[in-house]
């Protein structure tokens, strides 16, 4: 009977791996609204949503940034 490749085993886990990892990003990349790593929510304007405890500006006034 022949002896088990262990190194060629394990190379080829390492190899589907790395393969699942880079398709995994690939696929992250192409998704829409992942401009910055999936954090599109954080990357929004700063006037998008109120802050609280923050006053409100008056009508006709440009908030402050």
């Amino acid at each position: 009977m022949a002896k088990p490749n262990y190194a060629f085993e394990k190379r080829q886990r390492e190899l589907a791996k790395k393969r699942k990892k880079e398709d995994k990003q690939a696929s992250r990349k192409s998704s829409p609204g992942s401009d910055q790593g999936g954090y599109a929510q954080d990357n929004q304007a700063p006037d998008a949503a109120p802050v609280p405890g923050a006053p409100a500006p008056a009508a006709g006034e440009e908030p402050a940034a």
